[in-house]
């Protein structure tokens, strides 16, 4: 059996306990930032993890990040764990699952991104013909691609309270216009990227959300990147056939729980074993279609 969190002792001090995170302070300007097996879906965690998801979540961020490093700065310090301190290394359960980042000043805003109509803004865009303030074109059907991607910010809360859609000029009370403005700009840029990248490997970037920090007065990007836990992944074939909602994210999670009966606002249900290992499955295998490598 694998080891959790609760099993290890790391000699830092825990300075935040995320939905899937762990952030301990290194010093004063590194924090080592670890990805558990925890997942969470309608904001709740889980009380079953996945194993081997913070591997995953973690390599896949990494790949991106690289890829991306040209549009806007990244969070990363260290990803080799080999180069980490020697008390860090002693725990082996964090090799490939924990990094050391810049500790920087997180903006309490979800920047989303969506290039197909799909999930939440669906149902938005059945109420009112809008998705956080942006009209869209009417006849759209479950799944239609965007005549352009669209950025659609919610706010960030804690776990057990649901994120808000909000709306551009409700982000620049939040954070500012020139911040807002920025966001928005970056947020298209790297989902533009990562889409035309993807498609080449038979994927389509769905939608997918990003979040942003300050770091020396200047924007950098931090947390996770394009992974499964926070975007939407299509292979084209499947999507040519309509069988879009197959996708190889956390929303095969999402579909599993809307069948339980579980009314998001309680204890969510523990996950059987077959949905733990389908979970796993595909997410290594995203992982793998875009990276070229396997876990």
């Amino acid at each position: 059996m694998s080891k959790t969190m609760s099993d290890i002792c790391i000699p830092l001090k825990k300075i935040h306990s995320g939905k899937v995170r762990e952030l301990f302070e290194v010093d004063n300007d590194t924090i080592l930032m670890v990805a558990t097996d925890r997942i969470s879906a309608f904001d709740y965690i889980l009380p079953t993890p996945i194993p081997d998801k913070g591997v995953v979540l973690t390599q896949m961020s990494l790949f991106w990040f690289d890829l991306l490093a040209d549009i806007l700065p990244n969070h990363i310090v260290k990803s080799d764990f080999n180069t980490f301190p020697d008390s860090i290394k002693k725990q082996s359960f964090l090799r490939d699952r924990a990094i050391i980042v810049k500790k920087a000043n997180r903006l309490p805003i979800e920047a989303i991104v969506r290039g197909y109509i799909v999930g939440s803004g669906w149902k938005e865009y059945l109420e009112s013909g809008k998705v956080c303030g942006v009209t869209l074109p009417e006849g759209l059907k479950e799944g239609d691609k965007l005549t352009e991607p669209i950025f659609t910010p919610t706010t960030k809360e804690e776990e057990g309270k649901h994120d808000r859609s909000i709306s551009l000029e409700e982000t620049e009370t939040i954070i500012g216009k020139e911040f807002t403005t920025l966001l928005k700009e970056k947020s298209i840029q790297l989902y533009n990227r990562a889409y035309e990248y993807a498609l080449n490997k038979g994927i389509i970037i769905a939608d997918t959300k990003f979040e942003f920090g300050i770091y020396k007065n200047r924007l950098i990007i931090i947390d996770e990147l394009l992974t499964p836990d926070s975007s939407r992944f299509w292979e084209v074939e499947n999507y040519k056939k309509g069988l879009f909602k197959n996708s190889l994210d956390k929303q095969y999670i999402r579909d599993y729980l809307l069948t339980t009966g579980w009314d998001k606002n309680s204890p969510p249900p523990v996950l059987p074993q077959e949905v733990i290992s389908k979970t796993i499955e595909k997410y290594k295998q995203i992982y793998t279609l875009l990276s070229g490598k396997s876990i």
